[in-house]
């Protein structure tokens, strides 16, 4: 850090909010049609966006040959003079343009690396409170520090969210060197630091978490906060010393969040609930577990129960009560109430019919660990609510653990809605622009990448059978490693990937498998997947926010090939997939080998599609194809109604608890 840079740093008054956080926003017909009406520029033309983002290359480049041509104590003066006027005027554009270029004659300085043109424009939609699409391979973390920096210059704590401790401690060290030399301070909250650690990391100028460190986090502070919590008490009560809640806060309140892979974070975690809970007897919930499992053993599908697979969801019919009621009339009280008989029947039949293993959790060491079906990875410190995951357990033949009762709840969307400023960075946004507009007020703006795309996307080959599928993969796969390329073979489960390693084996390649059972190595591993003739079987996760760097010799041979064998219910998240190749303006080529009996195709009811698509020749084709876009988009419908519905839900559900006097 410049020791005259840091001696002359702005002075930081008092802050006018002890625990700064926004509103819950209301969600009456009112709000809704103002969302609707407001999202149409938003949604519609993303375009303007584009076009105002574009302006602050031009107004950073007016400084670049003064910064360039100055020794150190000059670029102290300039930043703070820069900082001084951040202070005043926040983000006017002149101010940020200046901020922007000081933080890239910085960032060459320290780190050796100079922010492109349209990483700029990327920083400068962040800042402004929105998404910026960019291309995966186009430097996300590099671009967050612009927008961090300048909001830090300016007195604004910033928390950049990242997807997993390891990403948050990587881009810590990374671009620390970065906010230093600036005179901020930086900082890491990752799993297994202690509150006096995370309490430290949070009063650092720019803190990188994980959105799950980050909420929980909040939700210990609103434990400690309780709901008498208006901000003059909470400024008289600094007066009682050690003993003030302020001083069992870890946090200082939300104040800007840029959360990186926003898709993931804001969309696919989105359905999640953060409980804090306290835990109940094993020994109850594995009797309980058991009976319940025994009872709906002689139950028929069709006749006592239905089955829903695209929400989830059993229904139990009058003939299924009515069995259930006959075949609890011996056991004890708690099977006598009706609303726990049949709601812990509807959770066992939902453990046997619709969680499989090594798809939706995995057994090992007598645990039963969920697997994040949109990413792929372990999240052994989860558990499944209402009792199901003890069911799972018991179902699996391992020991039941403590149930959770719930202390303090809320989703991530709530979470999210809080930050008096929240934006963020992904390369797959636009598929869900609306929802983002509607949920989090977040527009999307989208960044050109630094070089053309040079990616080829060939069509989708759909198979009749899985097993005509494997073997049309192993096939694609040995042809392309015989001639040099590397392979990227995508697939959506741990024992899908397993399956095709099986396949893999049976063909005589070599390969490295990459999925949640082994997700410790992911960044080493997708790291070296560009290397030439290597083979590399991954899960959703694919090592997001980690560069896959060609082998010599790779590009003139095509580049990376990304082969999908699945796709996902989410278009975005397939286009994650295939974004892995043709990085950086480099060649690449994606495709998907498709079997009709993959489980995405649950969502289709076109009979007259899967049977043509049985057809041989090009009809066959087109019909399979048609089939998954289909259902693809089907699928997308459902899971953004249920998150829609949802936030709705949760919403209901706080001002209950607040009207109660409980915490959320």
């Amino acid at each position: 850090m410049s020791e005259g840079l840091a001696a002359t740093r702005a002075p930081t008054l008092p802050a006018p909010r002890v625990y700064p956080e926004r509103a819950d926003r209301a969600d009456g017909w009112k709000e809704r049609l103002d969302t609707v009406i407001s999202g149409i520029p938003a949604v519609m033309t993303p375009g303007l966006y584009a076009a105002r983002n574009r302006q602050i290359v031009r107004r950073a480049g007016r400084y670049a040959v003064e910064l360039a041509a100055i020794d150190d104590a000059g670029l102290d003066r300039f930043a703070q003079k820069a900082q001084l006027e951040l202070r005043r005027v926040r983000f006017a554009d002149e101010a940020v343009a200046r901020g922007f270029a000081l933080v890239r004659e910085v960032a060459s300085r320290t780190i050796g690396l100079r922010h492109y043109d349209v990483q700029l424009q990327g920083g400068f939609a962040i800042l402004k409170g929105m998404i910026a699409e960019m291309e995966t391979g186009e430097g996300k973390t590099l671009t967050a520090t612009l927008a961090a920096s300048v909001a830090a210059l300016a007195g604004i704590p910033v928390h950049i969210i990242t997807v997993n401790d390891y990403l948050a401690q990587r881009d810590a060290e990374t671009m620390g060197p970065i906010y230093r030399r600036l005179g901020l301070t930086v900082d890491h909250v990752i799993h297994g630091r202690s509150p006096q650690e995370r309490r430290a990391a949070y009063l650092s100028d720019v803190t990188y978490c994980t959105n799950k460190e980050a909420a929980f986090d909040y939700l210990r502070d609103r434990l400690v906060l309780g709901t008498n919590a208006n901000n003059l008490r909470l400024k008289i009560e600094r007066l009682y010393g050690e003993t003030s809640r302020t001083n069992r806060l870890v946090m200082r309140g939300l104040h800007f969040a840029i959360v990186d892979e926003a898709d993931s974070v804001l969309i696919d975690e989105a359905r999640t609930p953060l409980i804090i809970s306290s835990e109940s007897d094993p020994a109850d919930e594995q009797e309980r577990a058991e009976r319940a499992l025994q009872l709906i053993e002689p139950l028929e599908q069709g006749r006592d129960y239905t089955i829903n697979r695209e929400e989830r969801r059993i229904e139990l019919s009058d003939a299924g009560k009515t069995r259930l009621a006959e075949r609890a009339e011996q056991l004890n009280a708690f099977w006598q109430g009706r609303i726990r008989r049949e709601e812990a029947a509807r959770q066992a039949l939902a453990a046997t019919h619709l969680f499989r293993r090594d798809e939706h959790y995995l057994v090992r060491d007598g645990k039963v660990e969920i697997v994040d079906e949109y990413t792929g990875r372990v999240m052994a410190d989860r558990s499944w609510g209402e009792g199901l995951h003890q069911l799972i357990e018991v179902k699996e033949g391992c020991a039941a653990t403590p149930r959770r009762e719930p202390l303090a709840r809320m989703t991530y969307q709530r979470f999210f809605r809080r930050y008096t400023r929240l934006a963020g960075m992904t390369g797959t946004a636009r598929e869900t622009a609306s929802e983002l507009w509607s949920v989090y007020r977040l527009p999307v703006a989208t960044v050109p990448p630094n070089r053309p795309l040079r990616r080829i996307r060939e069509r989708d080959r759909v198979c009749r059978s899985t097993a005509e599928k494997w073997t049309a993969i192993a096939a694609r796969t040995k042809e392309l490693a015989d001639s040099g390329r590397p392979v990227l073979l995508g697939t959506r489960s741990v024992s899908a990937s397993e399956a095709a390693s099986r396949e893999l084996d049976a063909a005589g390649l070599p390969h490295v498998v990459l999925n949640a059972a082994q997700d410790r190595h992911e960044a080493e591993v997708i790291a070296r997947a560009g290397e030439r003739g290597r083979v590399t079987i991954a899960t959703n996760m694919a090592g997001r926010g980690v560069d896959i760097v060609l082998g010599e010799g790779v590009a003139r041979l095509g580049g990376l090939c990304v082969l999908m064998s699945e796709r996902h219910d989410a278009g975005r998240i397939d286009r994650q997939l295939l974004g892995r190749s043709g990085r950086h303006g480099e060649p690449g080529s994606a495709e998907a080998i498709l079997s009709l009996e993959d489980p995405l195709l649950e969502f289709s009811r076109s009979r007259l599609l899967r049977a043509a698509a049985r057809l041989p020749g090009w009809i066959g084709q087109w019909a399979g194809r048609a089939a998954f876009d289909r259902a693809q988009r089907k699928a997308e419908r459902t899971h953004s109604r249920m998150r829609r519905e949802l936030v709705r839900h949760d919403q209901r559900l706080g001002n209950l608890l607040a009207f109660s006097g409980r915490n959320e």
